[in-house]
């Protein structure tokens, strides 16, 4: 009798000893999905067994039919043409975050400012170009989100009103994206689209945090990484003049974010402004936000808004590059 039962103990415990050493020796491996997606690239890595490829391909095709410009029979496009259209939940969160932002930075944020864009060549409309002043000030009229209005499913707009959702549509897919990953129990992912990005947890398959890198700003189009940072619980977005603007015929350089007030590209010394909020909606529109303010504003902005963290590029009077930190940005 006590033989069997320490006979019993005695396969008991193989057994555990050899489950354990499976688990042990098992490496833990990240599913990585990439692709192009928003007239960019993105990648999506995180920790599971399942590979969501054709459900995050539906998602995104969800969201532009929602809110591309790019595409003549979305929803955004028809109700640009005034035509009648219901949105989806998808639009009503956009245009939500996008009035707060629109009001917290007392309308430097303008999803209405989006005519003048593409007026300036800057936008979806390619057959535009650089223009004169009577076309911006006749477009000028009609910008203001404070004249658009939700109502139930619709919008209410002036016919003029031309609306652009790209300064911050980006941002939402990713947490589109993210989100739809928590929903599945992955509490280990990053989430990046056209350099904008969400992370949570850590990498498993290295068993690290997330680091991800900021560009050094290059005006030859080439790409270099500044630094490195760790994020994680957070999204992130970052803005450049850099990546995006016109030449003259004098070799004036104008950049793609738009002046809200004047209708006129942004002059300012800064090349790069990156932003960590809770969201990466939320860190797109204020890094596009950013860059039309200048340095002066943004400071004076930060201290009212402690949740924001900012990196920024800039060119001193010397024409040299320098950084600034603020709110906690992370240092590496």
């Amino acid at each position: 009798m006590v033989k069997t039962i320490l006979k019993k103990r005695y396969v008991v415990l193989v057994c555990l000893l050899s489950l354990l050493f499976f688990s042990c020796g098992k490496e833990t491996k990240n599913i990585k999905i990439t692709g192009r997606v928003f007239g960019t690239s993105f990648s999506i890595i995180y920790e599971g067994e399942v590979d969501y490829a054709k459900q995050i391909d539906s998602l995104f095709n969800v969201v532009n039919q929602s809110m591309s410009t790019y595409l003549p029979d979305s929803d955004i496009s028809k109700l640009n043409r005034n035509e009648p259209v219901e949105i989806d939940q998808h639009f009503k969160n956009v245009f939500s975050v996008s009035k707060e932002i629109y009001k917290a930075t007392n309308g430097v944020f303008d999803p209405t400012i989006g005519d003048v864009v593409n007026a300036w060549s800057f936008g979806a409309d390619k057959n535009k170009f650089l223009t004169d002043s009577t076309t911006i000030d006749s477009l000028m009229r009609f910008v203001g989100f404070d004249k658009v209005k939700l109502e139930g499913n619709s919008i209410v707009k002036q016919s003029g009103t031309y609306i652009e959702f790209n300064a911050i549509a980006k941002g939402y897919g990713v947490d589109v994206i993210a989100d739809f990953l928590e929903a599945q129990n992955c509490n280990n992912y990053l989430v990046e689209i056209g350099g904008e990005i969400r992370a949570k947890g850590i990498n498993k398959e290295k068993n690290s945090p997330w680091r991800v890198g900021l560009d050094e700003p290059r005006f030859d189009g080439e790409q270099s990484v500044l630094k490195g940072i760790t994020i994680g619980n957070v999204g992130m977005a970052t803005s450049g003049t850099y990546r995006k603007f016109k030449t003259d015929a004098n070799g004036n350089r104008y950049a793609h974010i738009i002046n809200t007030k004047t209708g006129y590209p942004s002059k300012t010394n800064i090349l790069s402004v990156s932003v960590i909020a809770k969201d990466c909606m939320t860190a797109d529109a204020y890094a596009t936000a950013f860059q039309a303010m200048g340095m002066e504003k943004v400071k004076e902005f930060l201290q009212e808004h402690p949740e924001l963290k900012v990196f920024l590029i800039f060119e001193n009077d010397t024409k040299e590059l320098e950084t600034l930190s603020l709110n906690g940005f992370p240092s590496e």
